[in-house]
C-alpha cells in the first residue's frame, strides 16, 4: 500500500494542509526565516566552542560534535537559499514556478549532514576507539561547553517546536503524520536537527565522563560513532521526506475528498470521474480534474461551466495554483480502471 494510500486511511476528515473552513493560512515565511536564523546562529556559536574545546582536549566526542555542528549550519545555508529560490514566480521556462526548488535544495540539506558530520563522527569514533586518537588532556573543559551548547540549542529546538505546534494545529495533524509526509521539509530539517543536537550532547557527555572515569578513550569514542549514527538517521529520514516531494507526491487526501464533494455539488455537473493533484511548491497545488458534465449542456455551455468552476474552485480552495478541466464520461472502461487501480476504488459512479 503507497504512503499516500497509508495516509489517506490514516487521518481524520478535515482539510486540506494551510487550509481551514475555505481559508489558506499558508505557511508564515518570515517566522519560517526566522527559525532557520536562529539555528544557524546557534549551530555556528556552539560548533566553534566545540572545535576549540575537541582541539585542546583530544575528545574526539567533542570533535564529532563540531562535525555535527558544521553540517548542521551548512543545513541551515541551504535552507534559506531554498526558501529564497523556491519564491521565484512562475516563468515561461517554469509555468508552474519554482517551489520545488525548496525540495531540491532540502535534499541537498539532508545529504549535507551525511557528507560533514557522520562520516567523520563514524571515522574519529573508530580511530579513537582503535588506540590512533590524540591523546586526551583537561577533559573538564568539555562539560562548560556541552552545557553552553544546550542552552542555544535549546533555545533554537524551542523555537522550531513552537512553529510546528502551530503548523500541526492549523493542517489539523499529528506531529508524526506531518513528520512523515511534510508539505515544507524546512521545519522538519531544523526540528530534527536540534532534537538530534540535544540527544547528540547528551551522548558528548556520557562519553566524555566515561573517558575521564575510566581513563580509556573507548567511551569517548563509542559516543562519537552513535553521534555519526544519529546524524545517519537524521539524513535518511529529511532525505526520504524531500524524495517524496521531489518525485511528486499529491496533496494530502482530505483535499482530494472535499474537491470530489464541491465539484460533484456543481449543477453543471453529473458525476467527478478523476482527480489528480500534485505539491509543485509549499503552498502550491496543480490539480487536474476528468468532469462527466451534464449531457444536455451544449458546447458554448461547457465552456461557460469550464470558466466558472476554474473561478470559483480557485476562490474555495485558495492554495491550488493551477486547475485543468477535462470532460470525461464516467462509462469510460479504460479510465476507470486507470483510476481504480490509481485509488483503490474509481470515484464515479455508475
Amino acid at each position: 500500500m503507497s504512503e499516500e494510500k497509508q495516509a489517506a486511511d490514516g487521518v481524520e476528515d478535515g482539510v486540506e494542509d494551510g487550509v481551514e473552513d475555505g481559508v489558506d493560512h499558508g505557511v508564515d515565511h518570515g517566522e519560517s526565516s526566522f527559525t532557520v536564523l536562529l539555528a544557524l546562529a546557534a549551530n555556528v556559536g556552539v560548533g566553534l566552542l566545540k572545535l576549540a574545546a575537541g582541539l585542546i582536549s583530544g575528545s574526539s566526542a567533542l570533535l564529532s560534535e563540531a562535525a555535527h555542528s558544521a553540517g548542521d549550519s551548512t543545513t541551515e545555508v541551504l535552507l534559506l537559499v531554498a526558501q529564497k529560490r523556491s519564491r521565484k514566480p512562475a516563468d515561461r521556462s517554469h509555468p508552474f514556478g519554482y517551489g520545488k526548488e525548496r525540495y531540491f535544495w532540502s535534499m541537498l540539506a539532508a545529504v549535507a549532514i551525511f557528507v560533514s558530520g557522520a562520516g567523520f563522527s563514524i571515522y574519529e569514533g573508530l580511530t579513537t576507539m582503535l588506540g590512533e586518537g590524540s591523546e586526551a588532556k583537561m577533559l573538564w573543559i568539555n562539560y562548560p561547553v556541552l552545557a553552553f551548547s544546550a542552552l542555544l540549542e535549546g533555545a533554537s529546538l524551542r523555537q522550531a517546536a513552537k512553529q510546528m505546534r502551530q503548523e500541526t494545529a492549523r493542517t489539523r495533524r499529528s506531529l508524526r503524520g506531518y513528520l512523515r509526509l511534510p508539505r515544507d521539509p524546512t521545519l522538519n530539517s531544523v526540528l530534527l536537527e536540534d532534537s538530534a543536537a540535544i540527544v547528540g550532547l547528551a551522548v558528548a557527555t556520557v562519553g566524555v565522563a566515561l573517558h575521564q572515569i575510566t581513563g580509556s578513550a573507548i567511551g569517548d569514542g563509542a559516543a562519537s560513532v552513535v553521534i555519526g549514527l544519529l546524524l545517519l538517521s537524521v539524513s535518511f529520514v529529511l532525505a526520504r521526506a524531500c524524495a517524496n516531494l521531489l518525485i511528486g507526491r499529491q496533496a494530502d487526501p482530505r483535499l482530494l475528498r472535499e474537491i470530489e464533494s464541491w465539484l460533484e455539488g456543481q449543477a453543471e455537473v453529473d458525476d467527478l470521474v478523476d482527480v489528480l493533484t500534485m505539491l509543485v511548491g509549499v503552498d502550491s497545488i496543480l490539480v487536474c480534474t476528468r468532469v462527466d458534465f451534464v449531457d444536455t449542456l451544449t458546447a458554448a455551455d461547457l465552456e461557460t461551466a469550464c470558466v466558472r468552476i476554474d473561478v470559483d474552485m480557485r476562490a474555495k480552495f485558495p492554495m491550488l495554483s493551477e486547475v485543468f478541466i477535462q470532460p470525461a464520461s464516467r462509462k469510460d472502461v479504460d479510465l476507470r480502471a486507470r483510476v481504480t487501480e490509481r485509488y483503490g476504488h474509481a470515484l464515479a459512479e455508475e
